[in-house]
């Protein structure tokens, strides 16, 4: 089969899509022709080299991606040949002290599949049953391949770890990008008020079509003035920020006392300066969050299976045109998750 790997870290020039074995699955393992397959920030991370992740090279990148199971080991009792299925990407062992409390992501060995082992960007894959979601008919192959990973974090960061409420107000940073425009409209589904940030004045619209009730052009004016402006100088309840160091304080700022800052990435950096005092005077919470658990996936998988949220798609491309699709989530272009298809499925649309 061909997939996308690279054999050492760097800029995009060292991802190819080329000849790579035949994955042959395991006895809980399902075996999966993909048909599509998203990319995220956490892929750039991983090809640039992530402190304390020793890949095996080459390595196969990519968390997200959907397909048709084709084969299925001889202890797999949840999936037959023929299914639809979409991959979840957080592992952890079932023997954990954690995973025995319904809660893998807090599991000593929890990793993220493409992270830390093979990802799934490729012509097929083998994983176990529990990495994968049954998708229904009719949902789009580019939606069911892009949608988990950002809806599932998303999710996981507003509903359980912020506890959002009806009624409280949420800022959205980077609106335009996959766990962004999935938290916009996560947060309005909830009964939020929500602002978004984005770069662009059409990336601001794409976010109020979203849900987002106000919308700021970071480019333009300092979000945190913008934010103490609309509210009369109260603040907002919840801060999603996976941007890091170049907002981090800015974010801090927009809070109301008793506010939460979610995290769950950042894509500036991993190093951010802190005011405590702001922290300690303002009683302020800051809260990290990553994927989520199985049952949190079921809750927020239904709901875009039926429709209720819409992943927006920016670019659907074809895996030979890798290094593209990289380069459109590293110089923001667009708004949305950026899909690729292997190349024996793509039509050119």
């Amino acid at each position: 089969m061909k997939a996308v790997q690279f054999e050492e870290h760097g800029e995009r020039d060292v991802l190819e899509y080329a000849e790579f074995e035949d994955p042959s699955p395991d006895d809980d393992e399902v075996l999966v022709d993909v048909k599509a397959a998203g990319l995220n920030h956490l892929d750039v991370w991983t090809r640039r080299g992530l402190p304390g992740v020793d890949l095996e090279m080459p390595h196969v990148p990519g968390s997200d991606a959907a397909g048709v199971v084709t084969e299925v080991g001889e202890g797999v009792t949840r999936f037959e040949p023929g299914d639809r299925v979409a991959v979840i990407a957080g592992r952890a062992s079932e023997f954990d002290e954690f995973s025995r409390k319904g809660d893998p992501t807090l599991a000593q060995d929890y990793h993220i599949i493409g992270e830390h082992v093979r990802g799934v960007h490729a012509e097929q894959f083998a994983l176990p049953e529990e990495n994968l979601a049954p998708v229904p008919e009719g949902v789009d192959w580019e939606v069911a391949g892009s949608a988990t990973l950002v809806f599932g974090t998303a999710w996981r960061m507003l509903i359980d770890r912020a506890d959002l409420e009806a009624g409280e107000s949420v800022l959205v940073l980077g609106a335009s990008g996959g766990v962004g425009h999935a938290a916009v409209q996560i947060a309005d589904h909830a009964g939020a008020e929500v602002f978004a940030t984005a770069s662009t004045d059409e990336k601001l619209e794409y976010a109020r079509e979203c849900g987002a009730d106000h919308a700021v052009n970071y480019e333009e004016e300092s979000f945190a003035d913008a934010i103490y402006e609309a509210t009369d100088g109260r603040g907002v309840d919840v801060v999603v920020d996976h941007v890091g160091p170049a907002t981090w304080d800015d974010s801090l700022k927009s809070l109301v006392k008793g506010g939460r800052l979610v995290t769950c990435g950042a894509t500036t950096g991993p190093t951010a300066e802190t005011n405590i005092n702001r922290i300690f005077w303002n009683q302020l919470e800051i809260i990290g969050s990553t994927m989520a658990t199985p049952g949190q996936f079921e809750e927020v998988l239904s709901l875009v299976w039926d429709g209720t949220f819409e992943p927006r798609i920016r670019a659907v491309l074809p895996m030979s045109e890798i290094q593209r699709a990289h380069g459109m989530l590293e110089d923001r272009e667009g708004f949305g998750s950026v899909v690729v298809v292997p190349d024996s499925e793509y039509d050119g649309s």
